[in-house]
């Protein structure tokens, strides 16, 4: 099977390692990749938001599967130009995308299917936010309508604050806060068969101890040691199953991979959001602990044969991914500063590129590599993702110290 992947993150680095062990991949091209997938993969340069350009990219490779890592090509369309070409493709359609393209499309989508979720209010103007604001109380919760590379969520006390945010999105979401550990699930669809990952948890604030302005993430780690018993199959049952039944009644079924943002309340979980595809950083860890092969499961899902597909096979132990940011991250972060000791297994290239001059590995982006490691137990992947960590210079460089310590350490309460 030859597989072309578009995306050039960590998730993509993360995902390409994956598919070239599996057996039935001959060839992996990516586009337009990285530094740490040119080892291991074919690079191609695409406009991966341009949908013709990416389906002719398809048609050129003679791709037996499209895999489409991040969000921004999914709204865009580019699934369904790769599906009108005859090729299979791991991505939903446009339509089906809007789940993470818009906040409101998907609480409507939410609320006709009867998800648990928070309350909220979709506003364009500051007397709507403010009153919105003041019925739900602090702290607040602001997010972007649309796409924001997971930046666009302001979770503050500071009324003022929340207020500039929605001022600088324009239109928003304002909701209830949901007050509970947070865990991410993803699950592999093909609009009808639905198959659930580990959970894993990420870290969104900047600083240690939750502080500070929300990034990308900063790290994460699986399998919960203090999941709730039963987790997974109340999400499938309340929040997945429904909300694919939803989208099939609308005509736009789901096809893909539903990540599901989950808050795990007093109430028992409630939905944060949804996204329309992996996300980064829990990909690298869950990933890390998947024993079946990857490509044959992401083609099921495209080819609408998952319910056939083999039970999941996993790793045993535990894997935690630590993210290395660069200076000023995530205002203003600095690139074109040299790397060194990036040359390792387990070092996840996110934002990084080479310089043409002499070949110098260079920063690119805010978050520029990750420390990925597994072992027998979470303190032990742990060790082993911060020795990564450790191992690598980049002037200026920032990365939290306490990725999964409160798990290790029980510290982690469920609400009563």
């Amino acid at each position: 099977m030859r597989v072309l992947l578009l995306g050039g993150g960590g998730r993509e680095h993360a995902l390409a390692l994956r598919l070239t062990e599996d057996a039935s991949v001959s060839e992996l091209i990516c586009a337009p990749g990285n530094p740490g997938i040119a080892g291991i993969a074919q690079q191609r340069q695409v406009d991966i938001v341009d949908p013709s350009a990416v389906a002719g990219l398809a048609v050129e490779v003679a791709a037996d599967l499209v895999v489409i890592g991040p969000e921004a090509p999914l709204v865009a369309g580019v699934a369904d130009a790769v599906r009108a070409k005859g090729i299979a493709v791991f991505g939903p359609s446009a339509e089906a995308a809007r789940l993470e393209g818009s906040k409101t499309f998907a609480k409507d989508v939410m609320t006709a299917a009867a998800v648990p979720t928070a309350r909220a209010y979709t506003c364009t103007d500051e007397a709507g936010t403010a009153q919105a604001l003041d019925e739900f109380g602090p702290p607040y919760v602001v997010k972007n309508d649309g796409l924001a590379a997971g930046k666009g969520v302001v979770v503050t006390d500071e009324r003022a604050a929340a207020l500039a945010h929605a001022r600088e999105c324009g239109r928003v979401v304002v909701e209830e806060y949901l007050a509970g550990p947070e865990v991410s699930l993803f699950v592999v669809t093909d609009g009808e068969a639905a198959v659930p990952l580990l959970p894993a948890q990420d870290f969104k604030r900047v600083g240690d101890g939750d502080t500070g302005p929300n990034t990308g993430g900063m790290g994460a780690y699986a399998p919960l040691p203090w999941a709730p018993a039963g987790l997974v199959d109340e999400v499938m049952r309340d929040v997945v199953h429904p909300t694919l039944a939803e989208m099939r009644r609308r005509g736009t079924p789901f096809a893909g991979l539903l990540y599901v943002g989950l808050a795990i309340t007093a109430a028992g979980p409630r939905v944060i959001e949804f996204n329309a595809r992996f996300g980064d950083p829990e990909t690298q860890v869950v990933l890390a602990l998947l024993e079946t092969p990857l490509a044959g499961l992401l083609h099921a899902a495209a080819t609408g044969t998952l319910a056939e597909h083999p039970p999941l096979r996993w790793h045993p132990g535990a894997a935690v991914t630590v993210v290395l940011a660069a200076e000023g991250y995530p205002a203003k972060p600095r690139t074109g500063d040299v790397i060194t000791g990036a040359d390792r297994p387990g070092v996840i290239h996110a934002g990084t590129t080479r310089r043409a001059a002499d070949g110098a590995l260079l920063s690119a982006g805010g978050r520029v590599l990750c420390g990925t490691a597994t072992g027998p137990d979470l303190a032990a992947a742990r060790d082993a993702a911060y020795e990564l960590v450790r191992g690598i210079t980049l002037a200026g460089s920032h990365h939290r110290s306490d990725i999964a310590a409160a798990a290790i350490d029980g510290r982690i309460a469920l609400p009563d």
